[in-house]
């Protein structure tokens, strides 16, 4: 394959990566990345069409070089800019700027106008400083369910750095000076046929990382009520079900804390159903401050909550269940200028020997609920147990 062709098929691929990205990005997904990396693909295309100009034309000016060298390396740093911003992480585009205006200089130098081999050996070790940038941000990623999206983008990287390294060694050993602008000599079809492949890649590799997150985003809207941030009952099944079977396995205690907010259609009554989704949101929130970050925390719907314990003996179960309820009747919920004086009650069991599955054991703790309300609210009461935990005075 001649240089002209590499040329003409690189910057397809390079508008192909553009323009997936920019639609990803007007779809709907507006993923924190994607125009950086259409942009990216916007600065490679326009080096291959600073290229193929200049082979149409037969001018082989330095200055022509310096600018298609420019868009191509700021090319790269979009790749890493998309990368960053995606992460959280500020694109750094000054540095493109000041990047940009470095490589114009060079190409000033009068060993960068000797040949195209100095321009390579100055410049290979910045585009291999990007690539591994990318590298070393994928390798940092904690161990999580998208991790695996970033693979192919970083082995794509860093075989790209490995042809590179391998070109430029070559070209250091040998001495080569023989290469010519838009030459077809191996190392530069090598050296274009790496960088079609990786336009081509690139823009799989990145389109797949934000489909992953696209993924597990609805994976846990699905599993998460809106409201209150809380998982919803889909998902207490699946959790429930995953930690019968490792107490089963350990021996440890596996426990319900289920409560509801007392007299709740009364307030929606009185004060309105936005009122009522504040208290909801309150109630929750002051929960999950008293409870424990390893506690699994459901809505089963409506003003009617579960907590799974592991590990848990009754002792500690009443002392956490207490600091729940203590917590929410001292904090009133203050909205629409009005304050609303919330309680909730509670119904704590534990898995037995006897219990077919864990749904016994909510059962159980539903029942023990009941019997706070019974009992007169905004109190505390412990599957088995025929003494209440009266109420704080």
């Amino acid at each position: 394959m001649d240089a002209f062709t590499l040329i003409v098929a690189s910057g397809l691929a390079a508008g192909i990566m553009a323009a997936t990205m920019f639609l990803l990005y007007r779809a709907g997904s507006r993923a924190a990345g994607l125009v950086d990396w259409s942009l990216a693909g916007l600065l490679f295309f326009s080096s291959n069409a600073v290229a193929f100009t200049a082979s149409l034309t037969q001018v082989h000016d330095v200055s022509i070089a310096a600018i298609g060298n420019a868009l191509y390396m700021a090319g790269h740093f979009g790749v890493l800019a998309g990368l960053r911003r995606h992460l959280g992480l500020k694109p750094r585009y000054e540095a493109l700027l000041a990047l940009v205006l470095a490589i114009v200089l060079v190409h000033r130098t009068e060993f960068a106008q000797a040949s195209v081999a100095n321009r390579l050996l100055m410049f290979a070790p910045v585009i291999v400083s990007i690539n591994g940038a990318v590298v070393w941000h994928i390798w940092r990623l904690p161990r999580s369910e998208a991790r695996p999206a970033y693979l192919p983008l970083m082995a794509l990287e860093l075989l790209f750095m490995l042809q590179m390294l391998v070109r430029t060694g070559y070209i250091a050993w040998h001495r080569t000076t023989d290469l010519t602008f838009m030459g077809s000599q191996a190392l530069q079809t090598l050296g274009s046929l790496s960088v079609f492949v990786f336009l081509m890649v690139a823009g799989m590799g990145c389109a797949l990382i934000v489909i992953r997150h696209q993924e597990l985003a609805l994976r846990k809207a699905s599993l998460t009520d809106s409201l209150t941030g809380w998982l919803n009952r889909r998902a207490l099944h699946d959790v429930a079900e995953r930690e019968c079977l490792r107490a089963q396995r350990s021996g440890e205690a596996l426990s319900f804390l289920t409560f509801d907010i007392d007299h709740f259609k009364a307030i929606n009554d009185r004060y309105g159903h936005s009122v009522g989704d504040s208290a909801i949101r309150h109630v929750t929130a002051l929960a999950a401050q008293a409870l424990r970050g390893y506690d699994g925390l459901f809505r089963l719907g409506g003003e009617e909550f579960a907590v799974l314990v592991t590990g848990s003996s009754d002792d500690t179960l009443l002392r956490i269940a207490e600091r729940v309820r203590d917590l929410i009747a001292r904090t009133p919920l203050y909205a629409d200028n009005k304050t609303v004086a919330l309680t909730v009650s509670i119904g704590l069991a534990s898995r037995t020997a006897g219990d077919g599955s864990w749904e016994d054991a909510l059962r159980r703790a539903d029942l023990a609920l009941y019997r706070s309300k019974r009992a007169g609210r905004n109190r505390v009461t412990l599957d088995g147990d025929n003494l209440d935990t009266p109420a704080a005075a």
